[in-house]
């Protein structure tokens, strides 16, 4: 009896009766049930502040980690993007969109140009401007449309398995091409002129 124990206390390990759970179940019973959200913004900040507190993460490592997301994001890395811009779909769309040169395009320039229309003094010029804007911006809306209807066309014949809401992929392409070519997010990946792979 007294050699049993003794075998037992040196190298062994008695088994628990159950199996070991798996990290992901073991961090989710951790996690529990999510609170409710913040009522008021001064209670956002305090749960802010207490999240600081319990993770004890830099500021410098936050901005670290924030830029590196956002460089992902431009690059067009699936992971990273907003849930709008994901998919094959919709990179197909921005693709389509960033080849070719659009009058839709000139969407921010044209606001700044209303903009300081309206402020200067000269009647002449804010009559004038006025008729410009309300031209150019309904031929926008009329390339618009057609841009949108020809996409929606092209993504089906490229992807026939998809189901494509035409008007939201539309739309996807017209929000995309009154973007400034330097500010749209993903970055272009083509240039204009540029074939589609």
């Amino acid at each position: 009896m007294a050699e049993s124990v003794e075998s037992h206390t040196r190298g062994y390990t008695p088994g628990k009766g159950r199996a070991t759970p798996k990290r992901r179940e073991a961090e989710g019973k951790r996690r529990g049930p999510v609170g409710a959200p913040p009522k008021t913004t001064r209670e956002a900040m305090r749960r802010n502040r207490e999240l600081r507190k319990a993770n004890p993460q830099s500021k410098d490592e936050r901005r670290a980690a924030a830029k590196e997301r956002q460089a992902r994001m431009a690059a067009g890395d699936e992971r990273y993007l907003l849930p709008r811009d994901k998919g094959p779909v919709k990179a197909y769309v921005r693709d389509l969109i960033d080849t070719r040169r659009n009058l839709t395009g000139l969407f921010m320039p044209l606001a700044v140009l209303v903009l300081i229309a309206m402020i200067a003094p000269v009647p002449v010029l804010q009559q004038y401007a006025t008729l410009l804007c309300t031209v150019v911006l309904l031929a926008m809306v009329v390339e618009g449309f057609f841009t949108g209807r020809r996409v929606a066309r092209l993504a089906r014949e490229r992807f026939p398995k998809e189901t494509i809401n035409g008007r939201s992929i539309g739309w996807y392409a017209f929000v995309r091409s009154s973007q400034i070519r330097k500010l749209r997010m993903p970055k272009p990946r083509l240039k204009p002129g540029d074939p589609i792979p």
